[in-house]
C-alpha cells in the first residue's frame, strides 16, 4: 500500500518531555482493550495493526496504564512494538486497580507502585520506562510517600522520567519539591476549562500537558483535536481508537488549516 499521502502527527509540531521531544500528537492505548477497558479486544489483529499504524503515522507518544484491561494494553503495546522504533516514547501509569468490570481503585502505596512498574517493564518488554506516571493520588496514603517511591524507581533505573495524573496545582507543586516532573494528565473538556488552573500552571511551567476525555465522552472529533492543538504549545492530546479508519482520521487533525 502506498502512504505517501498520509498523515503525519509531525505535522502537529513537536513538545518537549524534559529531554525527550515527541510530535505534539500521540496515542492513547486505553481502547485497544476489551469493552469497558476490561479484558481482551474484541479483534485483536485491529488492535495490533492501530499500534503499528499510530508509529507509521508518527506518533511516536504512546500512553497507557497497567489498569487498562488491566495489563491487557501494555501487554499488546510489547508484543507489537518491542523492539521500539528509534525515538518512539512509552508512558505508562501507576496507581489504580481494577478489582472488576467497571471498577477503578486507587492504590499508590509505594510498594503497590513498585509491583506495578515491575510488572509494566515485563508486559511492555522494556529495561527502563520512558515517563512513569502517578496515575492518580491515593487519599490513604501520604502523597509524598507515592511520588517519593517513584523517584526511588528513577535512582534504580527503572523509570526515566516522572509524570502526574488526576492532579491539582498544588499536588504537582508538591511532586516537584521532590522530583522534575515533565507531564500532567488530566481531564479535560475543552468547552468548559479555557480557565483551567491546572492548564495554565503546566503552560507557564512549561510542562506538557495530556488531556484526557476532553469531549466527557464518545468519540474524539478531528474538529476537537485541532482546537486542542490550538489551545496550548504544550498540550499534547493523544486520541485513542481500536480503529485504523479512525486513527488515520485523527491524525489528519494534525494537519495545518489554511
Amino acid at each position: 500500500m502506498n502512504y505517501s499521502s498520509a498523515p503525519s502527527a509531525a505535522a502537529a509540531g513537536t513538545v518537549a518531555l524534559g529531554p525527550l521531544t515527541v510530535n505534539r500528537l500521540g496515542f492513547g492505548a486505553m481502547r485497544i482493550t476489551g469493552p469497558g477497558i476490561w479484558g481482551e479486544p474484541e479483534r485483536p489483529a485491529e488492535a495490533k495493526a492501530v499500534l503499528r499504524r499510530a508509529v507509521e503515522l508518527g506518533c511516536n507518544f504512546i500512553d497507557t496504564a497497567d489498569s487498562y484491561g488491566p495489563a491487557v494494553s501494555e501487554r499488546l503495546i510489547g508484543e507489537t512494538l518491542a523492539p521500539y522504533a528509534a525515538g518512539v516514547v512509552i508512558a505508562t501509569k501507576g496507581g489504580l486497580t481494577r478489582p472488576a468490570p467497571g471498577r477503578w481503585e486507587r492504590d499508590a502505596h509505594p510498594a503497590h507502585l513498585r509491583a506495578a512498574c515491575e510488572g509494566s517493564l515485563k508486559r511492555l518488554k522494556l529495561d527502563r520506562i520512558d515517563v512513569y506516571q502517578l496515575h492518580a493520588p491515593d487519599p490513604r496514603v501520604p502523597y509524598e510517600e507515592s511520588v517519593g517511591e517513584l523517584v526511588r524507581l528513577r535512582e534504580e533505573g527503572k523509570i526515566r522520567l516522572i509524570g502526574l495524573s488526576n492532579v491539582t496545582v498544588a499536588e504537582i507543586e508538591r511532586a516537584r519539591a521532590l522530583t522534575p516532573i515533565v507531564s500532567v494528565q488530566n481531564r479535560y473538556d475543552i468547552e468548559s476549562d479555557a480557565a483551567d488552573p491546572v492548564l495554565q500552571y503546566c503552560d507557564r511551567e512549561r510542562i506538557a500537558y495530556i488531556p484526557w476525555g476532553p469531549l466527557g465522552s464518545g468519540r474524539l472529533a478531528a474538529a476537537t483535536i485541532a482546537a486542542l492543538l490550538a489551545r496550548s504549545k504544550i498540550m499534547l492530546p493523544i486520541p485513542g481508537t481500536s480503529s485504523v479508519a479512525h486513527l488515520e482520521e485523527n491524525v489528519a487533525a494534525a494537519e495545518p488549516r489554511a
